[in-house]
């Protein structure tokens, strides 16, 4: 092999192994930035503690999702069909988080019962998103947590629809691990009031009079 040849592979060599390192590290940047944003996602959905003017400074859980378009989603109801956010453009929603073993669900699905009747007259909705564990990797096991999961919401008497597989859409909601959480949407689509833990009926009662604009 010539010196000219031995040259010519030797910087052949070096452009590869520099493209090499600058391809890795346009990956890693790439990677870093994708993280990044992820974080700041979920940072900008959590629920965090402000101070409430109206009730003398009162510390209490809100969030940042308050005053901007609720996250779409489709999810599946007991009865396997498909149930969409969007199908409910134009009416007042409530998107309950709750569990079939969150005791404090217990106290408050009743209240919510009979304010989604007193209120459906006026297009107000209430879509129950089960956060019960799902076992996806065995069909006759899902079945039976499904199942678990409908009796639960019959032993409640809940009438208005109950969807499964929560956990699917927590992230964009905040990363909801209070149960129950409820989202109260008005007509536009936009998130007016959010309500972590177990609240009282008149506390629901006013964000529902919100979502139908009737409230402040």
């Amino acid at each position: 092999m010539t010196d000219s040849l031995k040259r010519n592979v030797v910087v052949i060599a070096v452009v590869v192994f520099v493209l090499g390192l600058l391809s890795l590290a346009g990956w890693a940047n790439w990677q870093n930035r994708k993280q990044a944003a992820a974080r700041l996602q979920a940072q900008q959905a959590q629920a965090v503690l402000v101070a409430d003017d109206n009730s003398g400074g009162a510390l209490h859980m809100s969030s940042p999702l308050v005053g901007k378009p609720a996250p779409a989603f489709t999810l599946t109801n007991v009865k396997g069909e498909k149930v969409s956010l969007a199908s409910y453009k134009g009416k007042a929603v409530q998107i309950n988080f709750w569990a079939t073993w969150c005791a404090p669900c217990k106290i408050e699905t009743p209240w919510l019962v009979e304010l989604e009747k007193q209120y459906a007259p006026k297009g107000f909705e209430i879509l129950g998103v089960s956060v019960d564990d799902l076992d996806k990797d065995d069909k006759n096991q899902l079945a039976k947590d499904i199942a678990g999961i409908a009796k639960g919401a019959q032993d409640l008497h809940i009438d208005y629809p109950v969807l499964i597989d929560g956990d699917s859409i927590g992230k964009p909601y905040g990363d909801v691990d209070v149960f129950p959480t409820s989202f109260f949407i008005d007509r536009k689509g936009t998130i007016v009031a959010a309500s972590f833990g177990l609240t009282s009926k008149d506390d629901l009662e006013a964000n529902i009079r919100k979502a139908l604009g009737e409230g402040n």
